[in-house]
Formats: structure tokens, sequence, C-alpha cells
């Protein structure tokens, strides 16, 4: 049997818990239970802002890659030197816009020569001049006067007697090459 003394600190401890649960089970002030601090408010939230983003990402990933039709492709190529690594010119197309020779860094030609343009697709016979190039200078050639663009099509810039090669076809050495690419 216990004593009297356990039976009453028993007693004290159980008052003391119920004390404290009362003191937990309070009503918060008004303030405090705002529709501001409402956790079915930030669940919504959350699972609203989580559902948004699947749905964004599901469309990104299926329209990955697809261009609409009627969307001009676009291409880009970067000329460098034979066995360099450095770019030399870049050659940007886009839709009815004209082709642009870009130089990146300075080329040097020598006084007797000039730097011609061609092109050449992987199925046609020879390749196209595209005109004379000026060290430095940006170049505008028209879509009208190429064949269709195509990935991979060839581009490079050779060194020509002045005047232009000869032949119709590249004569000089190759100073600058590349193969374009198709950007959507």
């Amino acid at each position: 049997e216990p004593s009297a003394q356990l039976w009453a600190r028993i007693e004290g401890s159980l008052q003391s818990r119920a004390t404290r649960a009362a003191a937990v089970r309070r009503p918060r002030p008004a303030a405090a239970t705002g529709w501001w601090r409402s956790v079915q408010l930030w669940r919504g939230l959350a699972g609203t802002g989580f559902a948004a983003a699947a749905v964004l990402a599901a469309v990104l990933v299926t329209r990955m890659g697809a261009v609409p039709p009627g969307v001009p492709a676009h291409y880009v190529v970067v000329l460098v030197a034979p066995g360099g690594n450095a770019p030399g010119w870049v050659v940007q197309a886009s839709g009815a816009q004209p082709l642009s020779l870009i130089p990146v860094s300075q080329a040097s030609v020598p006084a007797d020569k000039t730097l011609q343009f061609w092109t050449k697709g992987d199925t046609w016979a020879a390749p196209v001049s595209l005109g004379l190039v000026k060290p430095g200078e940006t170049v505008k050639v028209p879509l009208d006067k190429l064949p269709p663009l195509q990935p991979n099509q060839l581009f490079e810039l050779t060194l020509e007697p002045p005047g232009g090669s000869p032949t119709g076809r590249p004569t000089g050495p190759i100073q600058f090459i590349g193969r374009a690419v198709k950007v959507v």
C-alpha cells in the first residue's frame, strides 16, 4: 500500500499535467488565428504551385525540338583555321535575312592575294562562290543567290589570286573552314 506522502505527490503530478494540458488547449488570440496563418491556405498554395510546375515541365518536354511549320531554320557556322581551334569567322543564316559572314579575329592576307568565300552541300557537284572578302569586314550574301541551306553544309575561305578564282572552284589553300549547324 502506498504511503500518504506518495499519494500526495501522485495527485500533485496529475494536477500539474492537467494544468499544462489546459494551457495548451487555450484558444489563441484572434490575430493568431487569421487566414494568413492557415495551414490549409499554405498547403493549397504549395500544391497549386507544384501542379503548375509539373504542367509547365510536361509542356516543355513534349515541345522540345518541335519547330512549328512555317518557322524558318537558323544556321550557324564557326570557321576555324585548318588544324586550329580558335574561331576566325562566324556565319549566320536566318529565315529570309541575308547570310552574314562576321569576322571574329584578324586575318592576315598577302598583298597579292584575296580571300574568297565558298559553300558546298553534301550532295552538290561543285562548290559555289559567295564572293570576295576583305579581312575584318562583315559580308552579307542575299539568300536568293544561294541554294537552300542544309545541316552539315561546308563553308570555307580560301586564298585566291586578286579578282578571285580563275576556274570557278577553289584553287588556293583553305584559310578557314566549318560546317553548318541547325539551331532551333
